[in-house]
């Protein structure tokens, strides 16, 4: 994709939903942390489902450790992998509260100590909770950037690092909710909407549907 073509692009996305918001619910940033870290392999609804009373019994990491192990398996059975990722909820928790004063940091170096945190949720984390502008590359950026010729790559690191240098500087704090979206609702795995899409005729895409 040319560089005038990416800019146009992310102008019609930003056109479309100027303040675009991630589909987690949470309070805090404690609770995007954790409700980002039970994602994995899950939906968001699904997810949201399970923290809906979690959060209501343990919105900080000292009232997550109260509750336990058991008590957060109990919130999250209806999420996959539940029992490892009630344990790096715990784990994560035991961290904060040792080693930040019971705050989530703000250095991807320090979020990705914790258990069940990789750079794609530090990522997530620091651009919504503290505004950073990273890109969290998960299976809906993935395909989009290679789909449409924004940034092809071989693995999400690939793909994230082209974005960092193709997305224009002041549209980066919200490209990676745009994309998401997009991914999600129109840019879709096995039948993209090309038809509804508002960046059609800039994708490079070969087989965009017609109906």
């Amino acid at each position: 994709m040319k560089k005038a073509d990416i800019g146009t692009f992310f102008d019609r996305l930003a056109a479309a939903l100027p303040e675009p918001q991630g589909e987690l619910h949470y309070v805090n940033p404690y609770t995007l942390l954790v409700a980002v870290v039970l994602s994995a392999q899950a939906t968001d609804a699904g997810v949201n489902k399970a923290t809906k009373t979690l959060f209501a019994e343990a919105d900080t990491p000292d009232a997550m450790l109260a509750l336990g192990e058991d008590g957060v398996r109990r919130h999250i059975r209806t999420i996959g992998l539940f029992n490892a990722k009630a344990r790096n909820v715990i784990g994560l928790s035991r961290i904060l509260v040792e080693e930040h004063g019971g705050a989530v940091p703000e250095s991807r170096e320090a979020l990705e100590r914790l258990p069940g945190v990789g750079r794609k949720t530090a990522n997530v984390v620091l651009n919504t909770a503290f505004g950073q502008p990273t890109i969290a590359v998960d299976t809906h950026i993935f395909r989009v950037g290679n789909r449409t010729g924004l940034a092809p790559g071989k693995t999400p690191l690939d793909v994230e690092k082209k974005l960092e240098r193709r997305v224009p500087a002041h549209r980066k704090l919200h490209a990676h909710h745009w994309l998401i979206l997009h991914g999600r609702y129109v840019c879709k795995a096995r039948k993209p909407d090309c038809p509804a899409c508002t960046v059609a005729d800039l994708c490079g895409f070969k087989g965009k549907t017609t109906v």
